[in-house]
């Protein structure tokens, strides 16, 4: 317990899901929490049960992949809070294990604007504040997908890309309090993956990238991937940088 007491995060993706379970373990942690999503009344939903039980929250609505959104954000986050020390870049999107022939622009454009864009731009305005600050912590959330590619292409290349930017902004600020790391969860039951979502998949790819991956080890939950962004945000691991850490149940090994 006490692991961020003192700290101020900023969850993106917060309405449900990995977003949700972290916000509402970083605030028993002691931190104050900052939830971002687009569906305003999903994020004060959360704000209000974090603050019901002693925590502190500030439901602030915005889209990852609008600038302004962003900075408002953040300076909603300095009004109320005074700083920033923890960015969690957790929002995105699926794109239905759809393979190259069947992706339409639109889909492709979304996914990576969602899910590698929005990621940068949040990144780029945190760090303007982590650099004046001397110090911070970026924890992105890719994918199993990002690292072994098993996922529809669009999402494969989204979250590669998040490693990517992961890894580059770790090398920018070796050696510093600023750090970035990223993990990439396995299956975990969210509304990206629901039954109903499911059966909008394209189901001849997602049965090819079945064939790379052990299923039969079963789902990770939220909170196993809410436990690792944890420890990658506290200062447990203040020696670790540009890492990936894959949470899958060792369903990829």
């Amino acid at each position: 317990m006490n692991r961020l007491t003192g700290k101020v995060a900023v969850i993106t993706g917060s309405s449900a899901g990995i977003g949700e379970a972290t916000a509402e373990l970083f605030a028993k942690e002691g931190a104050a929490v900052v939830l971002v999503a687009r569906r305003k009344e999903k994020i004060k939903a959360v704000e209000g049960r974090i603050k019901q039980e002693g925590g502190r929250a500030l439901a602030v609505p915005g889209d990852v992949r609008s600038v302004g959104d962003c900075k408002n954000v953040f300076e909603q986050t300095i009004k109320t809070f005074g700083k920033v020390d923890i960015l969690v870049n957790n929002a995105g999107i699926a794109d239905r294990n759809m393979p190259t022939i069947r992706v339409t622009d639109q889909l492709w454009e979304d996914v990576i604007g969602t899910d590698l864009t929005g990621t940068f731009i949040f990144s780029r305005e945190a760090l303007k504040y982590m650099t004046e600050a001397k110090q911070g912590v970026i924890v992105n959330v890719s994918s199993i997908g990002g690292v072994y590619m098993n996922t529809g292409v669009a999402y494969s290349a989204a979250k590669a890309g998040v490693i990517g930017l992961t890894k580059n902004i770790a090398i920018q600020y070796a050696g510093t309090d600023i750090r970035c790391n990223a993990i990439c969860p396995g299956p975990t039951p969210t509304e990206l993956n629901t039954p109903e979502q499911l059966a909008t998949f394209d189901a001849e790819f997602m049965e090819i990238c079945a064939r790379h991956v052990d299923n039969s080890v079963g789902e990770s939950e939220p909170i196993d991937q809410a436990n690792a962004i944890l420890f990658l945000a506290s200062d447990e691991s203040r020696r670790i940088t540009g890492q990936a850490l894959v949470v899958d149940r060792g369903m990829c090994l």
